[in-house]
């Protein structure tokens, strides 16, 4: 099982981890919302629990916990810039499909 970055995911995440001046890492998980049924969820990790997986690359830490790691093995976080927009993509294998507007996703 493993999560991974892509190099401007990892930048932006270690940007906001040096603005933020404190923390472990991010943490990415799942909560059950949304027209498809599952949305993603991003927050940062000041103490680790017990039940949570570390996965460390291009050195920066994404925290998910075990009940959102069934849902996420596989995903590639990447930061993305489009015109004026910018923000986190996730290239998630075990999405089946998304809702109209981008918030949530079934597997």
């Amino acid at each position: 099982m493993a999560i991974t970055m892509t190099d401007a995911a990892a930048a932006r995440v270690s940007s906001f981890m040096i603005n933020r001046g404190k923390g472990i890492g991010l943490r990415l998980g799942v909560k059950t919302t949304g027209c498809s049924g599952l949305a993603y969820v991003l927050e940062f990790v000041d103490e680790l629990a017990a039940e949570d997986q570390v996965f460390e690359q291009k050195g920066v830490k994404i925290i998910v916990d075990a009940k959102s790691l069934i849902h996420l093995d596989g995903t590639e976080l990447d930061f993305v810039k489009e015109g004026l927009n910018e923000g986190f993509q996730f290239n998630n294998p075990n999405a089946k499909g998304e809702c109209g507007c981008g918030e949530s996703f079934s597997v």
